[in-house]
């Protein structure tokens, strides 16, 4: 058996029943012939498991564009083919969140593939996030911060750009397991930074600090909230 048959999620599912509901909800979306954008963490995860079973039993031709190799390898597993932005454009879209406002407002990222996912989600025409109640929040930054990757030289700059811009803690993200920091899929650093307000603007005035690559903000993207039962 390879790595790749024995691979198996890594961590405890919280909310299993709950996630494995929607899971079923997003597989039923899919369409013969559908791109699909395939996001990060267990909800994910999930989902991606019941869309592989309807692959196999139903002979659908569907492919996805995955946000993290984690995905990529999962995919392989379960036999989900896979393409790129090169190739194709995402049909639609599933990913988690962190946090949501009323706004549907999203802080996304803490499992580091915030480019990715913005990157897919800009590209989507529908966008599908599913949350359950503890990500419901009033304002963002309430129980998660911002994530923001970083190039590692920029480090320095980047953090008085934050500050400037009114972040009141800034932490550079260590790894569980390694020594030392998160090493993105893209070789960069992530801070995270707590905000005690969230303008609109603040994305776009993140993204303009010289050296960030991306944020886990992502404000006016209109997506679609999916709520997973607790």
């Amino acid at each position: 058996m390879s790595l790749i048959e024995k691979l198996d999620w890594s961590a405890e599912i919280i909310n299993i029943s709950g996630k494995q509901k929607v899971a079923q909800e997003i597989a039923a979306k899919v369409k013969d012939g559908d791109v699909i954008g395939i996001g990060s963490g267990s909800t994910s995860y999930l989902a991606l498991v019941a869309i592989a079973e309807r692959i196999k039993t139903e002979g659908l031709n569907v492919k996805g564009i995955t946000t993290s190799i984690e995905i990529s390898m999962f995919c392989a597993k379960l036999g989900v083919p896979v393409t790129s932005l090169y190739e194709h454009q995402p049909d639609w879209l599933f990913d988690g969140a962190d946090e949501v406002d009323p706004n549907n407002s999203l802080i996304k990222g803490r499992g580091g593939a915030m480019f990715k996912e913005k990157m897919l989600m800009s590209s989507s025409p529908v966008n599908y996030i599913i949350v359950d109640e503890s990500k419901q929040v009033e304002k963002l930054c309430t129980n998660f911060p911002i994530p923001v990757e970083v190039f590692p030289q920029a480090l320095l700059l980047a953090e008085k750009g934050l500050l400037e811009l009114g972040a009141t803690d800034i932490k550079i993200r260590p790894a569980k397991g390694k020594d030392g920091p998160v090493i993105t899929e893209n070789n960069n650093l992530i801070l995270d930074c707590h905000f005690n307000e969230v303008p609109l603007t603040l994305e776009k005035d993140i993204k303009s600090i010289t050296g960030v690559i991306e944020s886990g903000l992502f404000i006016g993207y209109k997506p679609q909230i999916i709520m997973a039962a607790n």
